[in-house]
């Protein structure tokens, strides 16, 4: 069976369209597995959160999916970001906050452990580092981790001494996964941060054994536009068309 990997679409429904156009052509999957961040910074909270849900999926919470409903104190998030938060929460029907308060903060699928941060802080730590993904891997009793938050795509490696090991994750080159024990970010959908405006995402092949990258081009001023009608701040604007 195929799986989608996706994580942080933040309310931006032109990449996510993208990113399910993409999936289709590479064949379609059985389920999306979503790390979360479905909502902040973007202009189409409500959408995107009624999108996912028409697809089979499992989905985590992330930290704005969490402010946007209360559970996380908004003072947490930089200032920009608290903006949208406070916007967002305008947007948002009672049934999406339902839904959003019902998102667990790990989810275990198979042989991988779900979560939007870290294993060791579900929903608050960022992965970007060797040593950090290295003090991670005791925080999971699954072979595989899925994360998100960094809106960067990486893959940290654990070896048999010990150890971790940092490996680019490039697009379409397959990872294959075999016995080693991996920590895979798949990089944002919405608001990708390695300087490149695609779309990111990943597919997990359970037969093959392997995870391959995706990244996917759409019109970033499509969602630019959406957000200066919404009066969302200048540089989050800005900020959606280079990848940063």
């Amino acid at each position: 069976m195929r799986y989608a990997i996706i994580a942080d679409i933040h309310a931006n429904l032109a990449a996510f369209k993208a990113v399910l156009n993409d999936i289709e052509r590479q064949g379609g999957v059985e389920e999306l597995w979503c790390l979360g961040d479905i909502v902040g910074y973007g202009p189409d909270p409500s959408q995107c959160i009624e999108l996912l849900r028409q697809y089979k999926h499992v989905c985590v919470i992330g930290n704005h999916d969490m402010a946007v409903i209360g559970k996380l104190n908004i003072t947490e998030l930089n200032p920009e970001a608290a903006v949208v938060c406070r916007w967002t929460e305008q947007q948002l029907s009672t049934e999406d906050i339902d839904y959003l308060g019902n998102l667990p903060s790990v989810i275990e699928k198979d042989n991988f452990t779900l979560v939007h941060g870290s294993p060791r802080q579900p929903v608050r730590e960022y992965l970007m580092s060797i040593s950090g993904a290295n003090e991670n891997f005791s925080y999971f009793k699954t072979q595989f981790c899925l994360v998100g938050h960094s809106h960067i795509p990486a893959l940290f490696r654990y070896r048999a001494d010990d150890t971790c090991l940092s490996t680019p994750l490039m697009p379409n080159i397959k990872v294959i996964l075999g016995k080693n024990r991996f920590i895979i970010n798949p990089g944002s959908v919405g608001q990708p941060r390695d300087n490149d405006p695609r779309a990111s995402y990943a597919i997990y092949d359970d037969g093959a054994e392997m995870i391959i990258p995706y990244r996917v081009r759409y019109d970033t001023s499509v969602t630019q536009d959406r957000m200066a009608q919404c009066n969302l701040p200048v540089r989050l604007v800005a900020r959606l068309g280079k990848g940063r």
